[in-house]
């Protein structure tokens, strides 16, 4: 299982959420079922079950705590509203909070370098350190790291 993939499958299926209102578990079955099909992206290979069921975790985790992850990217976000930032930076920053603060068996450090690995492949060349900083901050809140935390 590659938990990255898993990571890229959930931060798709939440950009859809976020652009088009459609429901976060119908948008993954529907990457999937792309993938599955004879005209699906060359060379992809099927999600296994474990990186399904990791991005079912992330893409739920975040439809169910939205409203808190929201609230952390906001305090956390000085001089950017949530809604003005890039939907990609956006959704990144909503799977990684919800890792920091929901998933204690992610270490944080891990879900800040998968952010900022996701933020190097989908975002644009400012997406790295916005994410990064952003995270940092919401590490320290949440007691899993940043500046004022060392260690997970």
């Amino acid at each position: 299982m590659s938990r990255r993939r898993a990571r890229e499958f959930a931060l798709q299926a939440l950009y859809q959420v976020d652009t088009s209102e459609s429901a976060g578990r119908s948008a993954l079955n529907g990457l999937w079922a792309g993938l599955a099909s004879e005209d699906g992206i060359a060379g992809a290979r099927v999600a296994d079950e474990e990186e399904r069921a990791f991005a079912l975790r992330l893409v739920d985790g975040v439809a169910k705590h939205k409203e808190r992850i929201d609230g952390l990217i906001e305090e956390a976000s000085t001089n950017w509203r949530l809604a003005r930032m890039p939907v990609v930076d956006r959704n990144i920053l909503r799977l990684a909070s919800f890792e920091l603060a929901e998933c204690t068996d992610v270490p944080a450090n891990v879900s800040i370098n998968e952010a900022i690995e996701l933020a190097k492949k989908f975002g644009d060349k400012d997406s790295r350190a916005f994410v990064n900083g952003i995270l940092d901050r919401i590490a320290a809140e949440t007691g899993r790291g940043g500046r004022r935390h060392r260690g997970n």
